[in-house]
């Protein structure tokens, strides 16, 4: 893995930070992405940079298809190359699912504009180079994706197509890139901040009874990258066992 490149999109906190930071620890010089956390951004640098590694950080959203290109293009004048692609960044709105009248236009729109066609610009821009390194891409979903439970319909949804797309993509771009998905459980990030009650309550009637930590999803991030060759177009959960089938 050292000398490899990887842009992590949405990696100034969470598993996005985490998994940018198990990478560095193997060698591999980063692209971090941020839309609005510049601080948090700088930190995670410095973190990786303290590895002896090196790293460079892209502000924008990737729901703006000019972000995809330019994360490709400031990674390869900083490194020459981009071996790994993690699509991380997302976002969602918590509007209960009975509540038809709530899940409104405007969070369809900011929820697929991030969740699906961010990932697949992302994906898009950076073809041509991981083609080149025969790299490979990892897309962070959920397992709302595969229940249609959730923070919303709408989040569920997204996810659902942004699992979708990774199939098509593992066609596509094969044999040169294996393209999979990490579809977590319940990750303790500050996206359930506001709801740790129910968040808990949920996780520890898993089987392995406790909510998942970004170390666990950069792990099998990890094992995905650089440990599973043959595997390819695949919807890996990290849910404890949330929904066994």
């Amino acid at each position: 893995m050292k000398g490899k490149v990887a842009i992590v999109t949405g990696s100034s906190s969470g598993i996005g930070r985490m998994i940018a930071l198990r990478l560095a620890m193997e060698g591999v010089n980063i692209t971090i992405n941020y839309s609005s956390s510049k601080d948090r951004a700088d930190e995670v640098k410095a973190e990786i940079e303290k590895l002896g590694v090196k790293c460079i950080v892209v502000q924008g959203s990737v729901a703006d298809e000019r972000t995809a290109e330019k994360l490709v293009n400031e990674t390869l004048t900083a490194f020459g190359q981009i071996d790994i692609l993690v699509n991380n960044a997302g976002t969602t709105h918590f509007v209960e699912h009975d509540d038809l009248q709530g899940m409104r236009s405007e969070y369809w729109d900011n929820m697929m504009g991030v969740n699906v066609k961010g990932m697949f610009f992302c994906c898009r821009a950076a073809s041509d180079q991981l083609r080149r390194q025969k790299g490979c891409i990892i897309n962070i979903t959920s397992v709302a994706g595969q229940t249609g439970l959730g923070s919303s319909i709408g989040y569920a949804a997204s996810k659902a197509a942004a699992n979708s797309i990774t199939k098509s993509l593992a066609r596509v771009l094969a044999p040169e890139v294996r393209v999979n998905s990490l579809a977590p459980g319940v990750v303790a990030t500050r996206w359930i901040e506001g709801h740790e009650k129910q968040m808990k309550e949920l996780s520890e009637a898993t089987p392995l009874g406790r909510m998942a930590t970004p170390e666990d999803v950069a792990e099998a991030a990890f094992g995905l990258i650089a440990h599973s060759p043959f595997v390819t177009g695949e919807i890996l959960r990290v849910d404890g066992g949330m929904f066994i089938n």
